[in-house]
């Protein structure tokens, strides 16, 4: 059953200028646009991860069972302020031709779109994006894998050139998968608009609002997110299904991601792999000239979400 996103949340809380700014800028951080989003009223909050099952076996008649019982971790899950400032010069909104207001909500979005795209990176990178921020998912998977052993959810696709790594993520969105929470019990905040001098050494009046969020990311299984990593712009290091389905194999049984995230350049390396065809819409093309294969949208059975928040300059792993 598909969950409650970011935007079916700002829908659900009556804000009519957040629901706007969000449908505006939401493919622009296509990752958070999939990732259910859940809000609470203050700012954190604990989970109970399982751990292990209690033990169960045969017994012959009449002989007694030793009773165990579930072991469950706990996670403190927080949110971190998320904040920009909406500037717009109040002559030049006065002078705009569609009016003052058709300004200030250009000035909007291009903060919102900037939040989004700030969102989309420390959901990948965490606090090597910004500290003052939650952990991201590669340092989330490289803590869960720690524990896993030979069973870790990690496939190295081999490449060697420096400073051109990149990663495509398996992530499940389930209840216990990767969630977006919004603090205060809301998601974004777009404040009252006011005038203001701003500037520096010289100033000027401008209409200012702030847009904040409490935002946080919950990852409440250690088999959630898996990694291939290290795939690098040299031939033969690339992303392929192979690759892909070789991390679906680190999965345990009843444990699968619904989405991969991967960038620009992996989706590319992934449609070169494929092998190319001479029949297009099922006829063969009058000169048997070879049709380049289509851009990917699933590997393996799995849809592929495109995302920018991935890049292509990851240091390689050992």
């Amino acid at each position: 059953m598909p969950q409650a996103n970011l935007l079916d949340i700002a829908k659900l809380n009556g804000s009519d200028t957040i629901v706007g700014l969000i449908e505006e800028t939401l493919t622009y951080a296509p990752e958070v646009q999939i990732m259910p989003a859940r809000t609470i009223r203050g700012t954190s909050y604990k989970i109970a991860s399982r751990v292990s099952y209690p033990g169960v076996g045969f017994r012959a008649a009449n002989e007694g069972s030793t009773p165990t019982k579930s072991e469950f971790e706990n996670q403190l899950i927080e949110c971190y302020i998320l904040s920009g400032a909406v500037q717009a010069d109040v002559a030049v909104a006065r002078a705009y031709e569609d009016g003052e207001q058709a300004w200030k909500d250009i000035e909007s979005i291009g903060v919102m779109r900037q939040a989004m795209i700030e969102l989309g990176s420390q959901v990948i990178y965490g606090t090597s994006v910004d500290a003052k921020g939650f952990p991201g998912l590669q340092a989330i998977h490289t803590a869960f894998n720690s524990g896993l052993g030979a069973s870790a959810l990690t496939v190295d696709a081999g490449g060697t050139a420096a400073g051109t790594g990149s990663s495509v993520y398996g992530i499940n969105t389930d209840t216990q998968g990767v969630q977006l929470v919004f603090g205060a019990g809301t998601t974004f905040e777009l404040g009252e608009w006011r005038i203001e001098n701003v500037g520096t050494s010289s100033v000027y009046p401008a209409h200012v609002a702030n847009l904040t969020a409490w935002v946080g990311m919950q990852v409440g299984s250690k088999y959630s997110v898996g990694r291939l990593k290290d795939a690098t712009e040299d031939s033969g290091f690339g992303v392929t299904d192979a690759k892909l389905a070789e991390l679906l194999s680190k999965y345990p049984v009843g444990y699968r991601p619904n989405y991969w995230l991967m960038n620009r350049r992996s989706a590319y390396q992934l449609q070169v792999s494929r092998s190319a065809s001479t029949v297009q819409n099922g006829v063969k093309t009058s000169s048997g000239s070879e049709i380049f294969a289509p851009l990917p949208t699933e590997s393996n059975g799995i849809p592929i979400v495109i995302t920018d928040s991935i890049g292509n300059t990851e240091a390689l792993t050992a």
